[in-house]
């Protein structure tokens, strides 16, 4: 007969995990594993791996949200292709389709944060380039020094005060 296999994990040992408990035992769990004060990055959480040992073809592994059992993209992934060889199946309280989407959005912004890291290791600055090109700005300056406001050189070059503004603040630096 197929097991309804409950797993919780709760960060660190002064969190409680009897919320995530209470909701997976309503799922109509027949045995609970809960780590407590594991991080999802680490494969060889001890309660993890008594489940994983635990459970058998057929049986159901109901779990909150992915984020309980796999911490990075690639190892939830290895994960779940690991069940479906065993022929095991695995329910998320918070839908497989959520957590997909929360796991697609997690991934993009760690690969966006590691290659604007990478870029700026690089000296890539980013943002969008300047209106206030080289010859605009020694224009500004020229106009500047012939007391010109801010908004008259705007206005004749063509870009929003603010530009001539930082321009003319970058170069007095």
């Amino acid at each position: 007969m197929a097991n309804v296999i409950v797993c919780a994990r709760v960060s660190t040992r002064e969190q409680n995990p009897e919320s995530q408990e209470r909701e997976l035992l309503a799922a109509g769990a027949s045995r609970v594993f809960v780590d407590r004060g594991e991080p999802s990055r680490v494969s060889e959480r001890p309660q993890w791996v008594a489940c994983l040992d635990y459970l058998r073809h057929g049986d159901t592994l109901v779990i909150r949200a992915l984020d309980r059992i796999a911490g990075p993209a690639v190892m939830a992934i290895q994960t779940i292709a690991e069940f479906h060889d065993r022929g095991v199946n695995i329910r998320s309280l918070f839908g497989i389709i959520a957590v997909f989407a929360q796991l697609r959005v997690d991934t993009i912004r760690d690969n966006t944060r590691r290659g604007l890291a990478n870029a700026r290791a690089q000296g890539w600055i980013g943002g969008r380039p300047s209106v206030m090109t080289e010859e605009r700005t020694a224009e500004a300056l020229r106009m500047r020094s012939e007391g010109r406001s801010v908004a008259h050189i705007a206005k004749v070059l063509g870009v929003g005060a603010s530009s001539v503004s930082r321009a003319i603040a970058k170069v007095s630096m």
